[in-house]
């Protein structure tokens, strides 16, 4: 263990409702982020304009959240992330692993009064080290990743330990444990198929992540590059024998979004007279909305419609002991520590 050192760990993620009451005031939060709506005169008109769009869409969106028991289980997965995280850690560091939500309790100033609360009663100062900011995230985007990175800043300008230093992890999409944990979680999917370790002919590899608009993309972001990255990985590490498409999902509003979209892909694929899919949703790493009921029920339904024999779905990572520990190796290599072999 690093002697004299104390790691406190960040965890971000995006958050979600923890009961159906929850879902408008999650969503107006979501929509009044700088980092999702912006425009001339934005920060005029982004607080009205929130609060409309939450209101108008709360009550569809309840419904999805009660079709999957009434609550987001994000949070539930990202403490029990935390708490594995933490374990495995402790085994080579001094550390304390806590939770970041953007929209949703736990928020970035509920981690840090957290952080805050550990102090050295002896000599009345902060006990860390130094803290590691990590986003739950494998691909980096300025509306995930950098604007969790902003309320950070915002708030920890005005916290407690704001000279404490600090240390970002950008992105993961490239980590080799990370590809690992993944391709792991592909190969127990595939096993579903035909009730063996080999698929039937006809299978096919939908690779789906969460949709940007194509104006964010333009201005720069990596996003859908890092994505791309990832399958091209996880394409390489697996070396299944089955056509891949990479398609998005979770698009809203109007405007330009990245595509093809998982619906389009599904009923190209129905027509063309593929009858099994599996879909890896490869921006996500725990299981909440948008593989719970987007691809999980939604994407379901419309595959059998469209003539499917058998839609399966890969679980997320959620606290998978290989993605717990590529998150550990990530953690101990920022910190300068040995990664245990």
């Amino acid at each position: 263990m690093a002697e004299g050192k104390k790691i406190g760990v960040v965890l971000f993620q995006l958050g979600g409702p923890d009961s159906l009451e929850a879902v408008e005031p999650f969503l107006y939060n979501l929509f009044v982020d700088p980092d999702i709506i912006d425009f001339p005169l934005a920060r005029l008109a982004r607080k009205p304009l929130a609060r409309r769009i939450a209101r108008s869409r709360a009550q569809k969106v309840q419904k999805l959240y009660a079709a999957i028991g009434g609550k987001s289980p994000i949070v539930e997965w990202t403490r029990r992330q935390s708490r594995a995280l933490e374990e495995a850690l402790r085994k080579s560091i001094d550390a304390r692993v806590v939770v970041a939500m953007r929209y949703w309790h736990p928020l970035t100033d509920d981690a840090l009064r957290e952080l805050a609360q550990e102090k050295n009663e002896d000599k009345n100062e902060d006990v860390w080290s130094e803290l590691i900011l990590l986003p739950l995230y494998p691909q980096y985007s300025k509306t995930t990743t950098g604007s969790s990175f902003n309320e950070w800043g915002r708030q920890f300008a005005a916290s407690a330990i704001r000279n404490v230093p600090v240390r970002r992890i950008q992105d993961f999409h490239r980590d080799p444990g990370y590809i690992d944990a993944v391709v792991e979680k592909i190969n127990s999917s595939l096993e579903k198929f035909a009730g063996s370790s080999a698929p039937p002919d006809g299978l096919h590899l939908v690779f789906s992540a969460h949709g940007l608009p194509i104006s964010v993309i333009k201005a720069g972001d990596p996003y859908q590059e890092q994505v791309e990255a990832t399958v091209r990985l996880l394409l390489e590490r697996g070396r299944w024998p089955f056509p891949h498409t990479i398609c998005y999902q979770s698009r809203v509003g109007a405007g330009r979004w990245l595509g093809p979209t998982l619906r389009a892909v599904i009923a190209r694929l129905g027509a063309q007279g593929v009858r099994n899919v599996l879909v890896v949703p490869v921006s996500f790493v725990s299981d909440h909305i948008e593989t719970l009921h987007e691809i999980d029920i939604e994407a379901r339904q419309e595959a059998l419609q469209a003539g499917f024999r058998q839609f399966e779905m890969v679980p997320g990572l959620n606290d998978s002991p290989k993605f717990i520990q590529a998150m550990a190796d990530l953690v101990l290599k920022a910190v300068g520590a040995e990664i245990p072999r």
